[in-house]
């Protein structure tokens, strides 16, 4: 049984420019690696190393995953939700 206050895992969106990269994504592993990831960050937003810049924008994100070779980069909004601008294999 789940503990009544759980806290729900982070909503995923991308940008038009990951969908992109999304739909050219063909291979069942290139799939899989994605999902890790994305499974981490929605879990933990905060799991990625800030990406220095300029305060004036979205607190960029930056989330590798060592095992299988992938970086997601994103922003987290005010409301939890993960926003993916681009996903790449390492």
């Amino acid at each position: 049984m789940l503990p009544q206050h759980a806290r729900r895992r982070a909503r995923i969106a991308f940008t038009d420019p990951a969908a992109k990269q999304l739909e050219n994504l063909t291979s069942e592993a290139g799939i899989h690696a994605l999902d890790r990831a994305l499974v981490v960050v929605s879990v933990d937003p905060e799991v990625g190393e800030p990406i220095p810049g300029s305060a004036a924008g979205p607190q960029l994100r930056e989330y590798a995953d060592e095992v299988e070779r992938v970086r997601l980069l994103y922003w987290v909004t005010a409301l939890r939700t993960v926003v993916v601008v681009a996903y790449l294999e390492v």
